[in-house]
């Protein structure tokens, strides 16, 4: 489920943190980022959980609304007809009987960030929407139709909304950190949602490679520093963002010593995460260096790639 992408980033965001506070020695930043790092693969998974069962718990309000509605006193004819197709929705269904799924959102620490308020406003926004009056205007089930429209509910109705945002980075600890991530892992979701097992955010290959990007790239640091230090042209060491500094550490990393990882699969990738998390001209700044880098290594024959390649 989480990718090499979002691995890097929570390696690069390990290592901001063990930079950020009072460092000790190689062996006890590594056994401390190691547990930092487990922390935050294990918060990103909570966070990917909590985001999927809103939109779930969002879709199955339909049924406390027709339920609240049928039972007013007085009910009005369009009170008694409303729609609760929604909350049988089969791509919902396919979720949901994920058994790893109903033993995640059984943890507190899931259960207990599901605002019902915020549920409720956010059914409402729906069932004003075009797009919801047509789901409901049928009752065909057609699975693209069953998926794009909890997908409408997590693009349009949560991820846009402002204020709900707001709630999150007030509520959900290391949402702000981790909104990017969040979204990428629900991207992926919905790209392909049957196997993904609930209860474990990463498979032991990639663990391992976590672990090992982050302890070569504190192992090596005066060594990659050595490198990069050259190609800092009219830049001081000191002036340059420590989360570029922090990327290009962890590129000459796997440039040097993951044999399996092609070099411009290793570029590209920390270009587009110092785009997202780092400055605006961040992206092209770590592009040259690591470019730079590349080449003076190639000609000294110090990188070793294999032949076959694996996912990014």
């Amino acid at each position: 489920m989480i990718s090499r992408r979002n691995i890097r980033v929570k390696v690069m965001q390990t290592l901001y943190t063990i930079c950020t506070t009072e460092a000790g020695e190689t062996e006890l930043n590594k056994k401390i980022g190691s547990n930092i790092l487990n922390e935050k693969l294990a918060r990103s998974l909570d966070l990917f959980t909590i985001s999927i069962l809103y939109m779930l718990r969002v879709a199955q309000y339909a049924e406390t609304n027709a339920h609240q509605r049928a039972s007013k006193y007085l009910p009005t004819a369009e009170d008694l007809k409303v729609s609760t197709k929604i909350a049988g929705n089969e791509f919902l269904w396919q979720i949901l009987s994920n058994n790893t799924f109903a033993e995640k959102i059984k943890e507190p620490k899931v259960k207990q960030y599901i605002d019902d308020e915020w549920i409720k406003k956010i059914y409402q926004q729906l069932e004003k929407t075009p797009e919801y009056l047509e789901y409901i205007s049928t009752d065909k089930r057609e699975p693209k139709q069953e998926k794009a429209i909890i997908q409408f509910i997590w693009e349009k109705l949560i991820l846009q909304n402002e204020e709900l945002d707001g709630h999150f980075i007030d509520e959900l600890q290391g949402w702000e950190d981790d909104k990017e991530m969040t979204v990428m892992l629900i991207e992926n979701f919905f790209k392909n949602s049957s196997k993904i097992n609930f209860l474990s955010p990463i498979s032991p290959e990639k663990n391992e490679y976590a672990h090992s990007l982050l302890h070569t790239v504190l192992d090596k640091e005066e060594y990659c520093m050595s490198l990069i230090q050259p190609k800092l042209i009219n830049w001081d060491a000191e002036r340059v963002a420590l989360i570029d500094l922090l990327l290009l550490r962890m590129g000459v990393c796997e440039l040097l010593y993951f044999p399996t990882i092609p070099t411009k699969v290793t570029i590209n990738e920390y270009i587009e995460i110092a785009k997202l998390y780092s400055t605006p001209q961040s992206g092209q700044f770590v592009n040259g260096v690591l470019d730079n880098i590349l080449k003076e290594l190639e000609k000294e024959n110090l990188v070793r790639k294999q032949d076959h390649t694996r996912k990014p």
